[in-house]
């Protein structure tokens, strides 16, 4: 094969089990487009590929069924699905500038479902920004609510909504229905007293179940946006694990300033030599130590007055 595969895969395209053919993978951050580009994905499809689109785990597409000579042209007609999606782009008509950190995945969020605490997909287009071209092999993925239907504890930043309910005791009418909700539903971080209600802080997982179950608005959501901030899970063949809390009632700003500071940390420490030329991140925090990827993580990161940072973490899963 005289083509490099490494600058192929680093253009987003797949090397196949087919000599000379190609896949195009096709970012959708946070999951969610304007259905005017599917019709875009249909013409590199019939036109350059085998007539068919595979809807990826991580919510992209991936075309399939493309000959190597037809690259250049397939990257012209993916800019304006780029564009629309505002993807970061190093050289217009060419593509993807990089493949190595993957497509920020996301639930529906509160745009449509009424568990969830915030907007999944916002929060996801900007983490996209502050992230993405980079080659490290960086998995990122969002949760609306402790739910967790996309389950964010295998990558190696979970995001999961958290609210930090109010109560207007004033309204309340003591019917019950939100202890009876976190009880059956949740965890059990309310209880009644003196006709009221009292909520136990450091029980409490931020899932907005209370809220839900309030018939007369004695509770709301917080107006400050908030969450679980989970690390280092993993699938693949060794040592599998699911991801750790890290802090909660973290704010988006020190975020998104923890995973660039993660950028910094495993440029520093990677393994040059691991195969393909990336290594998970777990495994070099198993090998710095977790209070050293900790210092970098959180450097320069101003965390507010509400969050709870977990330490030591220590990371339970199948050992080979």
């Amino acid at each position: 094969m005289d083509t490099n595969t490494k600058l192929l895969k680093k253009n987003a395209f797949r090397v196949t089990k087919v000599r000379g053919v190609t896949a195009s993978r096709v970012r959708v951050p946070g999951g969610h487009l304007e259905a005017k580009y599917l019709s875009l994905l249909q013409n590199i499809a019939e036109t350059y590929g085998n007539g068919t689109v595979h809807i990826t785990n991580r919510q992209g597409f991936e075309i399939p069924g493309i000959a190597f000579a037809n690259i250049p042209a397939v990257n012209e007609l993916l800019q304006p699905i780029i564009e629309g999606l505002g993807i970061n782009q190093q050289e217009p008509g060419k593509g993807y500038s990089a493949a190595g950190t993957r497509n920020v995945v996301a639930c529906v969020g509160n745009r449509v479902c009424p568990f969830a605490c915030y907007d999944t997909t916002a929060f996801a287009q900007r983490i996209e920004k502050a992230i993405f071209p980079n080659d490290l092999h960086f998995k990122i993925a969002l949760t609306g609510c402790p739910n967790d239907c996309a389950k964010v504890r295998m990558h190696d930043f979970g995001i999961m909504g958290m609210t930090e309910p109010q109560y207007n005791k004033d309204r309340c009418v003591n019917c019950g229905a939100c202890v009876k909700a976190c009880e059956k539903k949740s965890v059990g971080a309310l209880s009644e007293v003196n006709y009221k209600v009292e909520r136990y802080a450091n029980k409490c997982i931020g899932c907005g179940e209370c809220v839900l179950a309030c018939p007369v608005g004695a509770w709301t959501r917080g107006e400050q946006k908030l969450y679980r901030l989970t690390l280092l899970g993993r699938s693949g063949k060794r040592n599998p694990r699911l991801g750790e809390d890290f802090i909660k009632w973290v704010d988006e700003d020190s975020i998104i300033k923890i995973i660039l500071n993660t950028y910094d940390y495993v440029q520093q420490y990677i393994d040059p030599n691991a195969p393909g030329g990336k290594e998970h991140i777990g495994y070099i925090v198993d090998r710095t130590g977790f209070e050293e990827f900790k210092k970098w993580a959180l450097k320069d990161v101003q965390l507010p007055e509400t969050a709870e940072v977990y330490t030591p973490v220590y990371w339970k899963g199948v050992k080979y």
